[in-house]
């Protein structure tokens, strides 16, 4: 299996642990001891209950998630989060801050503005979406509800590796390109969300974790009661994530990631290989300006990686050449072009070796 597989930049669905791969392949016909596909069983069974609580118990123990914080497994993606944030927490006569960094960030606020009041606390659009914000930049609303950001842009490259500080006001993170890739103070956040498809497992789960108290609030907005009952946390929370049939493949692969990385050392040592990866394609980038990174140097992603050439044409050929190699998904978001490779954790790093050395060779032949 493994000989047949190329190297998968893309950002998403992105590359899955092959160890991963290859257990659910083994199990996908039967779960040892049930005699059915985790496919087949119901998802108040005995079986699935051990899955999703071992995922739970698996996710917290990673990222150091306190007791007053839910975890959720829901369906939607992170663009559902976009609506869901603001419709829960943001009642009328409230503002919720926002801090856009990039695609995403802005995609959240345009939400958001459909919802209530909101303030663009930042804004990098005037900079191509190439830096964060520094601390003496943002313009904070007093007694904001939350302030929401995007920890990582896929599609700019841009990372905060440390949060802004925003006082007391509740924090609320996109998450979904670098959570379980490193390290996280939760408690320096009220509420994360992550889509799966990144670096926790496929495409159709998004994981929640929500602070209590921001979970009560939301219950005493006037609004709340009239949402549509899958757009509300409470019943999620309070019924662990199996209000209605939740992804439940989706949700057994996360199980399966989260004791891959468990055995790898945790996410210590998963932000060690990540930052090591990270740097040898970026001094790849950097070593004769032939290549050109998109994200200043500061505020660089380590996992998804933006570039552009010299010409469009070159980047044309550049893709077209590399996927004949073995090297897919480099083709750059379509809403901004270039080049991309997306490193997640899963990604191999002899698939770093191999992108450099293509790029040393594409060089010397177009540069």
């Amino acid at each position: 299996m493994a000989t047949n597989r190329i190297f998968n930049f893309a950002a998403g669905p992105a590359i899955l642990p092959l160890p991963v791969l290859e257990e659910a392949q083994r199990d996908l016909v039967a779960l040892p001891g049930v005699g059915m596909s985790v496919m087949e069983i119901s998802h108040r069974s005995k079986p699935f209950e051990a899955v999703i609580q071992e995922c739970e118990a698996n996710i917290r123990k990673l990222a150091g998630i306190p007791e007053n914080y839910h975890v959720m497994f829901l369906q939607g993606g992170a663009t559902l989060q976009f609506a869901m944030v603001p419709l829960n927490l943001l009642a009328a006569g409230e503002t919720a801050d926002y801090i856009t960094t990039g695609s995403w960030s802005e995609k959240a606020l345009k939400e958001a503005k459909k919802v209530g009041n909101t303030n663009v606390a930042f804004t990098a659009k005037a900079d191509n979406f190439t830096r964060i914000p520094k601390q003496e930049e943002l313009k904070l609303t007093p007694n904001a509800v939350y302030v929401h950001m995007a920890g990582n842009e896929t599609i700019h490259g841009v990372e905060f590796h440390q949060p802004p500080d925003v006082g007391s006001v509740p924090l609320i993170t996109d998450a979904s390109s670098h959570m379980l890739s490193r390290p996280l103070d939760i408690a320096k956040y009220a509420g994360i969300y992550a889509g799966a498809q990144k670096n926790i497992g496929p495409a159709g789960c998004t994981l929640v974790i929500l602070r209590d108290d921001l979970l009560q609030k939301a219950k005493a907005n006037r609004a709340y009661e009239k949402l549509p009952i899958m757009i509300q946390y409470g019943p999620h929370a309070e019924e662990k994530s199996l209000h209605n049939t939740p992804p439940a493949f989706a949700i057994y692969v996360m199980n399966l990631v989260t004791r891959w990385l468990l055995k790898l050392g945790g996410l210590a040592e998963m932000e060690k290989i990540n930052i090591r990866k990270a740097e040898k394609l970026y001094a790849e980038i950097d070593r004769t300006g032939f290549y050109r990174g998109h994200a200043r140097k500061e505020a660089r992603s380590r996992m998804n990686i933006p570039f552009r050439l010299p010409k469009e044409e070159l980047e044309d050929k550049f893709v077209k050449e590399a996927k004949a190699a073995g090297m897919d998904g480099l083709k750059g978001h379509r809403s901004v072009g270039g080049l991309r490779a997306s490193i997640y954790n899963a990604f191999p790093e002899e698939g770093i070796d191999a992108l450099v050395a293509f790029m040393q060779e594409f060089e010397k032949k177009n540069g």
